[in-house]
């Protein structure tokens, strides 16, 4: 079964798929995306991933040519239209093409394109066994609370945990905590769980989200502020959480391990109530309502 995308309002065979050479995502990187992860065909969080969307198009100035509904709906089809039960639903809008020129042009349709992937999320031998990272300075510019499709820094510094045989770099700024190159950081310190705040340096993850209102719930304090690099190397945990990552444990930073080198108990409590609340939304998104 070929893999079906979504462009421009029709479904179609990636391969049939076509867009113009002058469109200013291509030419700029002028655009947004978003990553939806769909767990038994069930989109997880669908309304949060598309209120950030929509923050985002809305900062670029970029008019958003669907309602909260008519998204839902093409996402869902898509999902219908794809083979895989668990599946990661990309979404890119660009301002559309037109004739190259900084300047936003005056009348131009912007690109809608989605595709679905298959979701894979880490191993159970890696959760068990905890991560590798590596740090760098936040090379980014300093939007970062918008989800923009032009992800040179970020690439660059994925790249450099791939060279060291690691799964993230974590970053910081001015000495400070920001997250990673594609994922939120938390870390642990004294049982409480460290969080950097949602400002202009760090994109507002839907799992970071998830796992403040779970914390609520399991009673665990959360501290959310600017945070030292050399409190984060000390901390007894670290984190990272993503669409597609779940919640995985870091247990060595550059070489050093975090704490004992091993996935910690906070960890391993946040895991099983993030499995425990995601199975729980998909069994009610299967359950009819009337």
């Amino acid at each position: 079964m070929s893999q079906i995308v979504y462009l421009n309002g029709a479904f179609m065979p990636i391969e049939e798929a076509r867009i113009p050479v002058l469109d200013r995502g291509f030419i700029f990187g002028d655009g947004v995306y978003e990553l939806i992860p769909v767990y038994s065909r069930h989109p997880f969080r669908l309304q949060e991933h598309l209120r950030r969307l929509s923050t985002s198009l809305s900062s670029l100035r970029i008019p958003n040519l669907y309602d909260s509904a008519a998204w839902s709906r093409h996402v869902e089809e898509l999902v219908k239209r794809n083979e895989a039960e668990d599946q990661s639903i990309y979404i890119q809008v660009t301002r559309g093409p037109a004739p190259r020129d900084h300047a936003f042009p005056a009348h131009v349709e912007p690109t809608v394109f989605m595709m679905s992937n298959p979701l894979i999320t880490p191993p159970a031998s890696l959760v068990e066994s905890g991560a590798v990272a590596i740090s760098s300075q936040d090379i980014r510019w300093d939007h970062c609370d918008i989800k923009a499709i032009s992800l040179l820094p970020n690439v660059l510094l994925r790249q450099m945990a791939v060279d060291e045989g690691a799964v993230e770099t974590i970053l910081f700024r001015d000495g400070m905590l920001t997250e990673g190159a594609a994922s939120n950081i938390f870390a642990v310190d004294k049982g409480v769980i460290l969080a950097p705040p949602k400002d202009q340096h760090m994109l507002p993850g839907i799992t970071y989200d998830v796992i403040l209102e779970l914390a609520e719930s399991e009673g665990i304090p959360v501290d959310i502020g600017y945070f030292p690099e050399a409190r984060i190397r000390s901390a007894d945990e670290l984190w990272m959480t993503s669409s597609t990552k779940e919640i995985l444990p870091i247990v060595q930073l550059d070489n050093t391990p975090i704490a004992n080198g091993l996935p910690g108990p906070i960890f391993k409590r946040m895991y099983k109530a993030y499995q425990l609340y995601k199975n729980h939304i998909m069994r009610s998104a299967e359950t009819p309502h009337g």
